[in-house]
């Protein structure tokens, strides 16, 4: 199993983006979410989303999706 990067994003948005991802089944994690704690600068340093390589494009497509419902 190969991680690949889907995006990076705010941490709120990744979070809100991994549950999205969850729900339809694709299993989804997020690094240095973390960091941005640590330095205290929440929403500064992107969090980046990832899935295992053979769910990169439909990960894609559910994010589109999904970020198109924002607009």
């Amino acid at each position: 199993m190969a991680l690949a990067e889907v995006g990076r994003f705010n941490r709120i948005e990744a979070h809100i983006l991994i549950g999205r991802l969850e729900a339809e089944g694709i299993p989804a994690i997020s690094f240095d979410g973390e960091m941005s704690l640590g330095e205290g600068s929440a929403l500064l340093i992107p969090v980046r989303v990832m899935v295992d390589e053979d769910d990169l494009a439909e990960a894609r497509a559910i994010v589109a999706a999904a970020q198109a419902s924002y607009d």
